[in-house]
């Protein structure tokens, strides 16, 4: 059922998303009675099919779809735009024109785009069109469903145009604890299209929660590459509610896509990246729109053999760009007991001398001193390695801890759960000179 919720913005609404793909496409999501209709394809829809729709229907994926409000909205005192709002000027050009990667205000930019992931459509909507994607159209897609560990929430942002995409993964929510069950659910699993290796298998849970949305998540991304496609909600004759996602981007079709994640999300979005570049369905219709992956705190994905796989794609090997702040233990997951792992892509490391920082402070008898976290990203070589002890995740779990103490502070750590917060990765991207996410 369609609602609209009137209390906020009318330009938002809500629903569940329980047909096919093919339904989809056709505007078709059947609800209340029945009556013989058919399903992709064109063959009749079998009972099965229908009684898998009455189970769904109650829990199943949902969607969301939300305009960003105006900057008038978002300004209701002063100037419309000034030299810190929106923090980039331009961006959907930027984001056009980049041929090199890393960018640093794109890495910066989807930085941020993934840290508010991790709230609701119309939040993320707001503070992508503060970072300058004014009057940007934000998709979501989700689907739970405990018993089988799944928990995939992904959004598609667009640009006003329609021709920029960013399609953003959610990662581990801190008080879920089915995302922490499919975190550690990491028995090797062989990927359904061949990648180059016929043996090379990935982590099972964050395989399975891609796969979750997958249909829906390509499905936004057909739409938003044929504009033709869109169509509106119609009443129907028929007695039938007849509903598709929704009016998009009305102006051109999807020319670059980004994808990017913190986190599990990171896992995803490299996932996803990787699916598109070899599933050849994927690849013919999006593969050329891909223009980067930017992941944050990312674990492992794959086997060594997943990875080296990865590594003999060029696009793969040069435009998956992996960034982890200093001790940050999730890149270093899962642990060398749960089998072997490996990164592939580029990787940037942010490096914080503590104990120089520390002895700044203590010289210049300041408390609260800038230098405590200013450190330096540098280009690694070789990848992170998996945690080679079980022993390091309580002992990251105790420097999330010290940490919160001035002794201790300056101490250096080898693994940190703290170093895994996404307000650090924003602020350690941020280029110098540029406002944070809610301009000046």
């Amino acid at each position: 059922m369609a609602s609209v919720d009137t209390t906020r913005n009318s330009r938002q609404s809500e629903k569940p998303v329980t047909g096919t793909v093919g339904q989809a496409s056709a505007g078709k999501v059947v609800s209340g009675g029945r009556k013989p209709e058919t399903a992709a394809g064109g063959y009749p829809a079998l009972d099965w099919e229908h009684r898998i729709r009455d189970v769904l229907r109650p829990g199943g994926p949902r969607s969301q779809e939300v305009q960003a409000p105006s900057y008038e909205e978002m300004r209701p005192f002063g100037h419309r735009e000034t030299a810190g709002f929106p923090v980039y000027k331009n961006l959907e050009r930027r984001l056009l024109d980049a041929t090199a990667h890393p960018d640093p205000e794109i890495a910066h930019m989807l930085a941020v785009c993934a840290a508010y992931s991790y709230s609701d459509a119309r939040t993320l909507s707001m503070i992508m069109a503060r970072m300058g994607l004014e009057d940007n159209h934000v998709q979501m897609i989700q689907t739970s469903v405990d018993a089988m560990l799944v928990c995939s929430t992904a959004y598609l942002i667009q640009s006003r145009s329609g021709r920029v995409g960013i399609l953003v993964y959610r990662g581990t929510e801190p008080l879920n604890f089915i995302n922490w069950l499919s975190d550690i659910d990491v028995d090797p699993e062989r990927i359904g299209y061949q990648i180059g290796d016929p043996r090379a298998t990935v982590h099972a849970g964050v395989y399975r929660n891609v796969r979750a949305t997958r249909y829906e998540v390509m499905n936004m991304l057909r739409r938003a590459c044929d504009r033709h496609a869109i169509q509106s909600p119609r009443p129907d004759g028929d007695g039938l509610n007849h509903e598709t996602y929704g009016p998009g981007p009305a102006e051109g079709d999807l020319e670059a896509l980004y994808i990017t994640g913190h986190s599990q999300g990171g896992a995803m979005a490299a996932l996803m990246g990787v699916m598109i570049r070899h599933e050849r369905k994927y690849r013919e219709t999006i593969g050329d729109r891909l223009k980067a992956v930017y992941t944050y705190g990312q674990p492992m994905i794959g086997d060594p053999a997943f990875a080296a796989a990865c590594e003999r794609d060029e696009f793969l090997r040069e435009n998956v760009v992996r960034y982890v702040y200093d001790s940050d233990i999730v890149p270093s997951l899962p642990p060398a007991a749960a089998g072997p792992f490996r990164h592939f892509g580029r990787e940037y490391h942010y490096r914080i001398p503590h104990l120089r920082n520390g002895l700044i402070d203590a010289v210049t008898r300041q408390r609260h001193s800038p230098q405590a976290k200013k450190g330096a990203w540098e280009a690694r070589r070789r990848p992170t390695q998996q945690l080679p002890s079980l022993l390091g995740i309580p002992l990251s779990a105790m420097s999330f801890v010290g940490r919160k103490f001035a002794a201790t502070r300056s101490l250096p750590v080898v693994f940190s759960v703290d170093d895994h917060m996404p307000q650090h990765y924003i602020a350690a991207l941020t280029p110098p000179g540029v406002h944070d996410e809610y301009g000046d």
